[in-house]
C-alpha cells in the first residue's frame, strides 16, 4: 500500500490555543490519488495535542476551562522545580493525556468524519511556538 506524507507548520499562541486543521488535512488527502485508507495526523511536540471536536466558540472556551480545572498550572510540579525557569509542567501533562495523534479512515478521497467533527491542534504550552504537523496517508 502506498504511503504519502504531508508536513506543515502552525504558529500557535499557547495557553490552550485551538487551531482547526481539517481543511489542510483534506487538501493533503485530495492531492493524492488514493481512494480509501487511513489518515494519521501527528503533532511533533510534547506540549501540544491532536483531537476531534465540534469546533464552535462555546466548546473552545469549555475546553480551556476543562483543562485548567483538570491539570492546573502549578509552580510546584516537579518538572518546573527540577528544570530551572520552566513553567510548563501542566502543558506536558495535558499533552500526555490527550495524545499526539489521531487516525481517521477515508473513502472516495474524503475523510469519514461525522457532521460536526473537526480535526484540531491544541497548544497547551505557556508561550507561543511554531508547531510541526505530519499528515501521513496510507491507502489504495
Amino acid at each position: 500500500m502506498p504511503v504519502v506524507t504531508h508536513k506543515f507548520s502552525l504558529e500557535m499562541k499557547g495557553d490552550t490555543h485551538i487551531e482547526n486543521v481539517t481543511a489542510e488535512v483534506r487538501r493533503a488527502l485530495q492531492a493524492t490519488e488514493l481512494r480509501a485508507g487511513l489518515v494519521t495526523v501527528f503533532v511533533k511536540h510534547t506540549t501540544a495535542s491532536v483531537m476531534i471536536i465540534e469546533d464552535e466558540p462555546g466548546l473552545r472556551a469549555d475546553s480551556k476551562t476543562f483543562w485548567d480545572r483538570l491539570i492546573p498550572s502549578d509552580p510546584l510540579w516537579q518538572h518546573n522545580l527540577r528544570n530551572f525557569g520552566e513553567d510548563n509542567a501542566h502543558s506536558h501533562l495535558r499533552g500526555q493525556i490527550q495524545g499526539s495523534s489521531i487516525t481517521v479512515p477515508f473513502t472516495d478521497q474524503d475523510l469519514t468524519l461525522g457532521t460536526w467533527q473537526e480535526i484540531v491542534i491544541v497548544d497547551f504550552d505557556t508561550r507561543a511556538r511554531t508547531r510541526e504537523i505530519i499528515v501521513q496517508i496510507i491507502g489504495e
